[in-house]
């Protein structure tokens, strides 16, 4: 709980996205108080904030379409919140609905997620307005053009600077490429880069994607960073393996002049230059990859020497992809680096968006994480709304509202965010008792004031929510007062709203759970599920289906680091053991991957690895055995592993015959993957092992 609180996040929104929302949340205000109109401009501000958070990265058709949705479902729910907000029975029964259908709505995704969660709370606000149902139409319409001049702040830049999105998302996965180079990460750790190729495959293959000549260059560009984060996390597997001193200082030269090339690719590509400077670097390269060459011979050990000839290879298969993206980055579209097959732009199966309607309807079931939130919603703002209504609470609407944005489907995120919010509202009056008094009789300062505390708002909400918080209690007391609500009364009422709404929240989710102790294991099995068909593509020269494996596997990582986040925040002595268990065979399964990493660099540096009958053995007992892991993830039962240990022997054997194909880099590259392989299957199946037999002799513990 603790942690929670103070725990502060990297900034992620740029100053220039903070200063264009902010805009578009004071510029309404303003003019509405210049000429008069203040509730008309009122209602164009609060249109403005529910839309400002669906200004996310991403290409700007993107972009427009999210933010349209957000403002289209804002202006319907004031709409509909004005027309049942006198009617106390069909604002509870349009209030339990709005949580149910915008509760099932996290099925489809964060961004959608946060559309359900605006319109819910629209609807609330609306309701306890008490504006004339005549009046209702025009409120809308102020509402969504609020969201609308958001959405025009956030796509002016479209005609001038088309190709920014792709840019930056290129940019982004450039540096954290020099950050694997510089930081050579533990093969126990998660391959690093997943998230932003994910995020960059996303903008330049998926459905809102640019279309131009620029297109294929950047197109070429993520294929190349692909190949080089492969070489690059192979480099660091053996600079980590090698144990002469010399020839790891040789290793790493080449690794920190490929980090000062990705430095200087992506300084380039972010600000549209020519990358003189990693031109530059690109000639320094070369000799120490040389020196890195010359060296293997000169090596004490037998060991030593074909792991550094491994080495040497992937430092020329390193030097000639960064040779291509600095060529490319200089905007060159040489179609030679990259065959035919990106033409198209197909998303990766595992990243394409799927029909919201079959995934709703998978989700209507009780075992749902989406509709057990979705139920908790509705009986939640039900509830909130009757009481406040049947009770009399002035202004009562802060219980439902508060309530619908703490509530989270997960127990850790319902606790974090009613914590947060509790102690973010105590900063924010702290904050505004200081300043409010000062300012709320002039409207010049009182507006002043309105702008810096939204800025702070949008550029700190993702780093702390709780300081997010406290600068939107400060930002909403004004809002209440530039409507005629005076200042310590806002205050007492949120007090009370927030206090009793975040309580609602928390009982909700304690009355009914869903513990994700009950789920990690179903994560880790597809994400063993994952790797089992990366490493059958890659030992079975399916060069193909490589790229459609990888990110599958990416998207299982992914999913199993946010289960496990979820399991961290979740309460009982049970939970904690589950999550070292767990987090101890992950870290295995890293290994399983990493270890496929130089074999898959050089069957695409060869087209194909040896065709061996014990290769083809091999790679069937390794297919069986993750098969059988997965499985004994899924049922919680014992795993029944054969290990590929016999295989693996005859097929080194088998190697070992052909003097020639023992020497070629596919021949060194397949014995040394294979050994490993084996060691991570024959780990991970010892480890669920140890697990079932634990599972078997513990007590059962209360969270599951």
């Amino acid at each position: 709980m603790l942690r929670s609180l103070i725990d502060i996040k990297p900034r992620d929104v740029p100053f220039r996205v903070a200063l264009r929302n902010t805009v578009a949340v004071v510029a309404p205000l303003a003019v509405g108080l210049a000429i008069d109109q203040v509730p008309a401009g009122l209602a164009m501000t609060t249109g403005a904030i529910n839309t400002m958070f669906t200004d996310q990265p991403g290409p700007y058709r993107q972009r427009m379409q999210h933010m349209l949705m957000s403002a289209a479902a804002a202006g319907l729910s004031a709409l509909l919140g004005i027309l049942v907000g006198g009617h106390t029975w069909l604002f509870v029964l349009a209030a339990a609905l709005a949580g149910l259908l915008g509760g099932l709505l996290v099925a489809l995704g964060p961004v959608i997620a946060r559309v359900g969660m605006t319109s819910m709370i629209v609807l609330i606000i609306t309701a306890d307005m008490q504006v004339p149902t005549a009046h209702a139409p025009g409120v809308a319409a102020l509402i969504f053009a609020g969201g609308v001049l958001q959405m025009l702040m956030a796509v002016a830049a479209w005609p001038l600077q088309r190709y920014r999105p792709e840019r930056f998302a290129l940019a982004t996965v450039l540096r954290q490429l020099a950050e694997v180079a510089r930081s050579r990460p533990d093969a126990s750790q998660p391959p690093p880069v997943s998230i932003a190729a994910m995020d960059a495959l996303e903008t330049l293959h998926g459905e809102y994607r640019s279309r131009g000549r620029a297109m294929q260059s950047f197109r070429i560009i993520a294929e190349l960073c692909e190949r080089v984060r492969i070489d690059l996390l192979s480099l660091g597997d053996l600079f980590v393996r090698v144990e002469d001193p010399g020839a790891v200082a040789r290793i790493g030269d080449v690794l920190a002049n490929a980090e000062a090339i990705l430095g200087h690719l992506s300084d380039a590509m972010r600000a549209a230059e020519k990358p003189l400077r990693a031109e530059q670097e690109v000639a320094t390269l070369g000799s120490r990859v040389d020196a890195l060459v010359q060296a293997v011979d000169t090596v004490p050990g037998t060991r030593d020497r074909r792991l550094l000839r491994i080495a040497a290879m992937r430092a020329q298969g390193l030097a000639g992809q960064l040779r291509a993206l600095v060529r490319n980055s200089d905007w060159a579209s040489s179609r030679g680096e990259i065959r035919a097959e990106l033409a198209d732009a197909k998303l990766p199966a595992a990243l394409r968006p799927g029909n919201p309607l079959q995934t709703l309807r998978a989700n209507l079931d009780l075992s749902s994480v989406a509709l057990r939130h979705a139920i908790r919603c509705a009986a939640c703002l039900g509830v909130a709304v009757a009481c406040e209504r049947l009770l009399e609470i002035p202004h009562g609407a802060w219980i439902p509202m508060t309530a619908a944005i703490v509530l989270r489907p997960d127990f850790g995120g319902t606790l974090r965010f009613g914590l947060l919010r509790v102690a973010g509202t105590f900063g924010g009056l702290l904050l505004t008792s200081l300043l409010v008094h000062l300012v709320v009789d002039d409207v010049l300062p009182s507006l002043l004031l309105m702008t810096l505390l939204c800025f702070g708002f949008r550029m700190l909400a993702t780093v702390n929510y709780g300081i997010g918080v406290a600068m939107l209690t400060g930002m909403l007391v004004l809002l209440l007062a530039f409507d005629g609500i005076p200042p310590g009364e806002a205050i007492h009422m949120r007090v009370l709203g927030t206090t009793l709404g975040s309580a609602l929240a928390l009982v909700a989710y304690l009355l009914w759970p869903t513990w994700e102790g009950q789920r990690a294991n179903i994560a880790l099995a597809r994400l063993v599920d994952g790797y089992r068909a990366h490493i059958r593509a890659v030992l079975g020269n399916d060069i193909e289906a490589l790229r459609e494996t990888r990110t599958a596997a990416r998207a299982a990582r992914t999913r199993v680091l946010a289960s496990f986040d979820r399991l961290r925040a979740e309460p009982g002595r049970t939970r904690a053991d589950k999550l070292a268990t767990s987090e101890s065979f992950l870290a295995n399964a890293h290994r399983l991957i990493r270890t496929s990493l130089s074999l898959e660099a050089a069957l695409r540096d060869e087209g194909s690895l040896p065709r061996l009958p014990e290769l083809a053995t091999f790679a069937s007992q390794v297919d069986d055995a993750l098969a059988a892991i997965a499985d004994a993830l899924r049922s919680r039962t014992p795993p029944r592993v054969r290990s590929p240990r016999q295989a693996e022997r005859q097929l080194a054997k088998a190697l070992a015959r052909d003097e020639t194909l023992a020497a070629s880099p596919a021949g060194m590259a397949l014995a040394d993957t294979c050994d490993r392989i084996t060691d991570s299957i024959d780990t991970l199946a010892h480890l669920l092992r140890q697990a079932r037999k634990r599972d078997a002799e513990a007590v059962p513990g209360p969270a599951g």
